[in-house]
This record gives C-alpha cells, sequence and structure tokens, in this order.
C-alpha cells in the first residue's frame, strides 16, 4: 500500500498509463483513482500545444463552452444526470462553473479548466507527468485520450497498430466578440420559448432583406483553404457557417439563425431570423455566436458579422475556425471494453473513439475508469453501464457495424426500444415515450450504481487536504 502526501491512500502502485488529461482522460484518470488505481497522466502541456490549445490547464473546451442540454427529456441531458448521480468529476466541475445559458448548461471555460486541474493536481493517487507521447507506451494497460487532434508520430504509431487509416472529419470553432463591443440598443436578451433565464441569450434581430444580405455575403467571403492532402469531411452537427449557406438560401434561418420561440420586446413580433450570442464566462465580458463556426478568412468575418444588427463594431476576442479531428472506426477498432482489438492492454477514450461533443466525450473517460477498474478488482461484468441507460447506450453506438462509420452525439435511436418486457405498453406520444425511456434508465442506473459506486479517495484524506484542492 502506498501513502500519499494528504493522507489518502492508494491500493496499488501506479499501474495505469493515460495519456492526454482533456475531458476523457482526466474523467479516466480521476475515476481510477477514486477507485483506488494509481495513475500516471501523461499530458504534453507544457511542454508542447496542439494548433487549437491556448491555455496549459487541463480538461480545455476548445469550441464551445456549452454541454448542451439540461433536460432530460433530451438524451444528452440524461447521459448529464446519469454522470452526476455517479460522481463524474467533468459534469461536477460545470456545475460549479455554470454561466447563464437558458435550458443549457455552459460554463465559464477558464474556471472550469483550473477546477478541474487542482482536482488532478490534487488526487493522492495520480502522477501527473508533462511529455510529449510520439508512441503508444510499453507498460500495459495504457488509455490513448489524445482527442480528436491526435496526430504526428502517435498518430502514425495508432495507425500502425490499426493496420488500417484513421478516418478523420473537421470540426469548426464559432467566434467570440467583447460584450463592450455590442450595441446593446440594438439587441435584445431572451431564451428561446423563454426556456431557464430570461436573459441567457443576446439576439441580434435580422429583417429579410438584412438577412438575405447577410446570407449572399457569407457565400462570397473568403474562405480558409484546407491543405491538398487534406480530404474535408465534415460532422453534420457542426457545419461551417458558409457550408450550410450553400445549401439554400433560407437553410440558415432553419438552422442556427432560426427565430422560432424568440418575440422582439421592441416590436412584438418574430424576427425573421435570429443571430444569438451565449455568455462565456462568468463575468459576461465575452459572448460567442452561436453556429456561426466558419472558414472565413478573418478580415472576411469582421466584414461579415457586421453586417448583423448589433455586431456593427463588434472586436473579436476569437475568431472562428476549423481544424481537423480524428477518430477511429470503433466498431472494428474497438472491443465492447474500449480496448484495441489489435493490442491487448491498449485503450481508448474520447473523441478519437468516434463520439462527438464534451459530454458524450467525457462519458467515453468515465465508462472506460469505472470498467477498468472493475476488470482490475477482478469484477469485469460490474463495470459495464447498462444498455438502456444514456451511458450504456453511448457504448452501444461504438459496437454497432456500419458501412460508413461516422461521429455521432448521443441521440434516442441509440437506446433500446420499448417493449411490453420492459412492464409497460409503448406510449404513442414522442414525449411520453422519452419519459419511458427516463424512467427505465433511472431505474437501471440505481441498480448498476450499487456495484460500481466509488468510495473516493479523496475523501479519506485529512480535512485540511480537501481545503487545499481550492474553489472551482
Amino acid at each position: 500500500m502506498t501513502r500519499h502526501p494528504y493522507g489518502g491512500r492508494c491500493f496499488r502502485q501506479p499501474n495505469v498509463a493515460i495519456v492526454g488529461a482533456g475531458l476523457a482522460g482526466s474523467e479516466c484518470a480521476f475515476q481510477l483513482a477514486e477507485r483506488g488505481v494509481g495513475v500516471t497522466l501523461m499530458e504534453q502541456k507544457p511542454v508542447a500545444r496542439s494548433p487549437a490549445h491556448r491555455s496549459d490547464g487541463f480538461a480545455e473546451l476548445v469550441c464551445s463552452n456549452s454541454f448542451r442540454a439540461l433536460a432530460v427529456t433530451n438524451a444528452v441531458g440524461l447521459l448529464k444526470e446519469e454522470m452526476r448521480r455517479a460522481g463524474s468529476l467533468i459534469i461536477g466541475a460545470a456545475d460549479r462553473c455554470r454561466v447563464p445559458a437558458g435550458g443549457a448548461l455552459a460554463v465559464d471555460r477558464e474556471r472550469f479548466s483550473r477546477g478541474v486541474t487542482q482536482r488532478i493536481r490534487s488526487h493522492p493517487c495520480i502522477r501527473v507527468q508533462a511529455s510529449i507521447v510520439e508512441r503508444i507506451p510499453d507498460g500495459r494497460p495504457v488509455v490513448l485520450a489524445t482527442g480528436p487532434l491526435t496526430a504526428g508520430a502517435l498518430a502514425e504509431d495508432l495507425e500502425r497498430v490499426l493496420e488500417a487509416k484513421q478516418l478523420a472529419y473537421y470540426d469548426a470553432i464559432s467566434p467570440i466578440v467583447r460584450a463592450d463591443s455590442i450595441d446593446w440598443q440594438r439587441v435584445f436578451r431572451a431564451s428561446r420559448y423563454g426556456k431557464g433565464e430570461d436573459a441567457a441569450y443576446v439576439n441580434c434581430p435580422l429583417n429579410e432583406v438584412q438577412y438575405h444580405a447577410f446570407v449572399n455575403r457569407v457565400r462570397a467571403a473568403d474562405k480558409v483553404q484546407p491543405h491538398g492532402f487534406e480530404s474535408v469531411r465534415y460532422f453534420e452537427g457542426c457545419l461551417p457557417l458558409e457550408t450550410m449557406a450553400e445549401r439554400g438560401p433560407l437553410t440558415l434561418c432553419y438552422g442556427p439563425l432560426k427565430p422560432v420561440g424568440l418575440v422582439d420586446p421592441r416590436t412584438g413580433r418574430r424576427p425573421f431570423a435570429v443571430l444569438q450570442l451565449r455568455q462565456e464566462d462568468a463575468d459576461a465580458t465575452e459572448w460567442s455566436l452561436v453556429g456561426c463556426q466558419t472558414r472565413m478568412t478573418r478580415g472576411e468575418q469582421r466584414r461579415v458579422f457586421s453586417m448583423v444588427p448589433g455586431l456593427e463594431s463588434a472586436v473579436f476576442e476569437r475568431f472562428g475556425s476549423v481544424h481537423r479531428n480524428t477518430f477511429v472506426n470503433a466498431p472494428l477498432a474497438l472491443d465492447d471494453g474500449l480496448q484495441l482489438r489489435g493490442a491487448a492492454g491498449v485503450y481508448l477514450a474520447g473523441q478519437v473513439t468516434g463520439v462527438e461533443g464534451y459530454v458524450e466525450s467525457a462519458a467515453t473517460g468515465f465508462c472506460l475508469g469505472i470498467m477498468l477498474a472493475s476488470k482490475l478488482n477482478g469484477q469485469p461484468e460490474a463495470g459495464r453501464p447498462p444498455p438502456v441507460t444514456a451511458l450504456g447506450a453511448l457504448l452501444r453506438h461504438l459496437e454497432r457495424a456500419t458501412s460508413s462509420y461516422q461521429p455521432s452525439n448521443v441521440v434516442w435511436s441509440m437506446f433500446p426500444p420499448l417493449d411490453v418486457r420492459d412492464g409497460v405498453k409503448p406510449p404513442r406520444g414522442r414525449a411520453q415515450r422519452r419519459q419511458v425511456l427516463v424512467e427505465r434508465a433511472r431505474s437501471a442506473l440505481d441498480r448498476w450504481l450499487e456495484g460500481v459506486q466509488a468510495k473516493p479517495m479523496s475523501r479519506t484524506a485529512p480535512a485540511s487536504a480537501e481545503s487545499r484542492l481550492g474553489p472551482l
């Protein structure tokens, strides 16, 4: 048994190596450590950063600051509830760092990353090692949680093990503007359908003429072109603004600029289109342009978005961009424990497995941490979440063989269908069916938690040790 500085104890010497301290890697490390398994967490920061990262903190949110819908009648809302109830590091930190976002869970990203980093670095069973990893480490078990930007020598080594080319697609980042550069006389605060906090979103209304002029400018704008060796394959759930605009003149007003559920209090009517801004930080000094991820050049972004009422003089804290994401064909590459079929003891977690979204990425690390801890404790069957839960349904997605495997957020179609064996006749209405799915998932989660709930290692330390973690 190993003693640690804060008085906590690990049941084993560090024997699980995790590469990458993003959402999935941090969550996986925490779940293992909370179950007494020693972890060596290898992170390239501060030695190096990927092109998309700006800080040296763990679990840095590169794209949006939103963890999406809170309501459990939304599949990702249920996924968050399950992780929250089961002791997720990531969802717990997000709850503590929440900023107004209507019916969504959005966070102050700097405070969020700082809180996760503190918890990881302070845990008695986690040793952090700053290093650039260029090949799969020799020790077993090892978890690769290097995220959607896995590249270079490590990506080549992973391809060598897979004996097949990895698949790639492109993800996009929305611009962020300064609050003091918004013309507050031309915008209004409201959440769609009045859900959540009334002031959660800032809405820039466009009339029909303004909207079509905006769309035409988006389509004509200069774009950053991909490199010649890059084959562009966008994720449908996060298309660049200009890609959507090319699909038709009204695509944007049925997509990210849709006005449904919003009424301009100055006119008493619904605008023709609305560009929404979402609060980025706790002090509300930065606002992101919702759904406006783009490949437009920086100069074009200034010109195009200045056409939107309220953003005529906007000052950009961050411009939108598009970056390459990497993922494996999970049904072929991974077994049901997220282990590479061609390399025993090598596991994957996060977006590299082919899930999409912050919550889903963290969920794979969460599940892997619990499943791997159960396996090391001699109870491999206890760790896997039931398929009727959102956690289990997400893992089912990674096992579904298909001719064209694509990344996906968690959706209701991943859940096993309802039938009479569930003890209830499947309702006809969509809302009623979803509520039954939620109750079924909650019951299954309760039973599962009885076998996998951690006895937190961090709580075995003296009270003074807990205070050293600091506030999130």
